[in-house]
């Protein structure tokens, strides 16, 4: 969903139905439903008293998508149309930055959320996506790897450790194929606005041959915790705790099992980690992971 930020108490004047129109130095091309979110700026004391008289008993918010319209134009503003405004809809001309040159961005058809989403928020257009069409867009990726010459290998084969490399969320959406590593950073990708405490983490068991790995994703959301789960078929999903430490337990229990290794329970390391660079390779990659945040459970 496209999304607009919008600075208080215009966000709460859009969502009230009292500002129809959004100014801009800029044009927009887009023509569509739009989220207003109201951006994390905090107005002066000072200027919560002025704009309080239109807004009686509303608090303002921030760092919330308030409400969703329809964008239906984009209009320059000439000097005929500024001094139009000023005269005809004086509301409306306090409520935006009226000059010749500017853009009038025209909403209509405003309906309230009834609960505001908590978001980060962008400059220009930006896009917001829930958890759930997250996992809409990651079901357009195969499990499998891009090598360094840019051969796609649509299953581990004897080449993976030596030819391997990360994807940039963009190379994964174009390939269309990837492993955890790389379907990790394409959620990462995704849930970047959402103001959710979003973490990845790193699992490994140590032996003397293979040592198999798992990333995942997970989030916070309204006091409950998430393992959004993709690459791992078998648990492909979102799933819900009322703890961290129950959804980690949880995946480390999923992961001795598939090993069937539960005997060996201490060969197990889980760490938390942050975005690594693209292009790494696998050396590359376990040793970037394991310089994260020991997680003991």
């Amino acid at each position: 969903m496209k999304v607009l930020s919008v600075k208080e108490p215009y966000a709460t004047f859009i969502k009230l139905g009292m500002k129809k129109v959004e100014t801009r130095s800029f044009k927009t091309s887009y023509r569509g439903e739009l989220y207003i979110h109201a951006s994390a700026t905090q107005i002066s004391k000072r200027d919560q008293k002025k704009w309080a008289k239109f807004v009686k008993n509303t608090s303002f918010q921030y760092g919330k998508i308030l409400c969703k319209c329809k964008l239906v134009d984009c209009i320059y503003m000439t000097k005929e149309y500024v001094d139009h405004m000023k005269k005809q809809n004086h509301q409306e001309y306090l409520c935006g930055e009226y000059k010749e040159g500017r853009y009038a961005w025209i909403l209509k058809d405003v309906v309230p959320l009834e609960n505001p989403i908590q978001a980060k928020g962008q400059l220009n257009i930006w896009n917001y996506y829930s958890e759930f069409e997250i996992m809409d867009f990651m079901n357009n990726i195969e499990y499998g790897y891009v090598d360094q010459k840019k051969q796609i290998h649509q299953k581990i084969d004897d080449k993976f450790s030596e030819q391997y490399i990360l994807q940039s969320p963009k190379e994964v959406i174009q390939n269309k194929i990837g492993v955890c590593w790389d379907q990790v950073e394409l959620e990462r990708y995704y849930f970047k606005n959402n103001d959710w405490n979003v973490k990845t983490y790193f699992i490994v068991y140590y032996d003397q041959d293979m040592c198999p790995t798992h990333t995942f994703l997970t989030f916070e959301k309204d006091g409950s915790y998430y393992w959004f789960e993709h690459a791992w078929e078998k648990y492909r999903g979102i799933h819900k705790y009322s703890s961290k430490r129950s959804l980690l337990e949880d995946i480390k229990k999923k992961f001795l099992k598939d090993l069937e290794t539960f005997d060996t329970i201490e060969n197990v390391v889980l760490l938390e980690y942050s975005k690594p660079t693209y292009g790494m390779r696998i050396n590359d990659f376990y040793h970037y992971c394991e310089q994260g945040i020991r997680i003991d459970i």
